[in-house]
């Protein structure tokens, strides 16, 4: 059973070892065991970050957990996720078009059992240990900025690292909108959180405290189905990663693919390319 499709995962894959330098063997023999190619450690990562499953399991005789766990650090200390997940962006931007005037952020806390430095007690799961993920998405739900941290972190107190992260953006995608709206739930209704976005020239929509307010009031519902998106990712779900660059690997790329699958689905409408796939609806 694949991970992705295979329109998802081939232009996500070669895009990534384009990023990658060339690498030189300095071997003085020339002798030791030949290195795994990359594409194979790659596709076996998206195995574990789809499937949640661990290393050993996504592991066999010609690749190994260790060699996974290296390649993975490897790539980590180089920041190539990143960089790929800019591109998507950057791509996504000029070909359909990011709707940046309309931001909506949210938090979500899903299960880290194995603690780590982004972990903390649930709040909601009975003082588990548990991974919050501040996420800030455009109109359409194109994932921009997630930050991870623990559960017991308040949504408000990770705002302002969110919104200093969203507008690094601006080296990738260009001038950003001076005065965009953003949309936030009841859990953003405090003072600190109305000046600082004051300050930053941002027009707040936030939903009052005790009152009762739909979801799609506000169109906060796009970062909702944005979480659910990336909850569907079996490492995001349940997180065993202790490590917070790490865990941001991970995010990267659950992001990229989130980003591309959308970008398919918009471009089916307005595109013809050759692996065009033969419906919108990517599963």
């Amino acid at each position: 059973m694949p991970a992705v499709p295979s329109c998802l995962l081939k232009p996500v894959r070669d895009q990534f070892l384009a990023l990658l330098p060339d690498r030189e063997d300095h071997h003085p023999l020339g002798c030791h065991n030949p290195r795994i190619p990359d594409a194979v450690v790659f596709d076996r990562l998206v195995q574990v970050l789809v499937f949640g499953c661990g290393y050993e399991r996504a592991a066999d005789e010609y690749c190994s957990a260790t060699t996974l766990r290296r390649r993975r650090d490897e790539w980590i200390k180089l920041g190539v996720m990143e960089d790929l997940r800019l591109l998507a962006l950057s791509a996504y931007d000029r070909m359909i078009g990011l709707e940046l005037e309309h931001l909506v952020a949210d938090g979500c806390i899903t299960k880290a059992p194995s603690g780590g430095e982004c972990s903390g007690r649930s709040p909601v799961d009975r003082g588990k240990q548990g991974l919050k993920r501040s996420q800030l998405t455009e109109a359409q739900g194109i994932p921009l900025v997630t930050e991870p941290a623990g559960a017991n972190i308040r949504d408000h107190t990770l705002l302002p690292a969110t919104l200093d992260a969203y507008r690094d953006l601006e080296k990738a995608l260009g001038p950003l909108p001076e005065h965009p709206r953003l949309g936030l739930d009841a859990g953003y209704d405090y003072r600190p959180v109305r000046e600082d976005l004051a300050a930053r020239g941002i027009d707040a929509r936030i939903t009052p405290r005790g009152k009762k307010t739909p979801i799609q009031a506000g169109g906060r519902w796009v970062v909702e189905r944005t979480n659910s998106w990336m909850n569907n990712f079996g490492r995001l779900r349940r997180c065993t990663e202790r490590r917070k660059n790490t865990v941001e690997f991970y995010i990267a790329l659950a992001c990229i693919f989130v980003t591309v699958r959308h970008l398919i689905r918009q471009a089916w409408t307005r595109y013809r390319w050759d692996t065009r796939p033969r419906t919108p609806r990517i599963r």
